[in-house]
């Protein structure tokens, strides 16, 4: 019983460790976002164009996964 207490232990700081991390990550990025300078460089940005030409390379890419 004992030990079945500490695995339970183990997992819980296991995830709280991950969940913290996920929200430093997130915070990290957050505070990125909101420089000026990095809104400015992302502003110019052609996500739909990026999105359009990678399009053709994803596709060849499962093909190629399902043989």
């Amino acid at each position: 019983m004992e030990a079945l207490r500490i695995n339970e232990s183990d997992d819980m700081r296991d995830n709280l460790l991950l969940f913290g991390g996920i929200a430093l990550m997130m915070l990290g990025a957050g505070m990125v976002l909101t420089t000026p300078a990095v809104r400015r460089y992302l502003g110019g940005v052609n996500l739909a164009g990026l999105l359009q030409g990678a399009a053709p390379d994803f596709e060849r890419y499962l093909k190629l996964k399902a043989m």
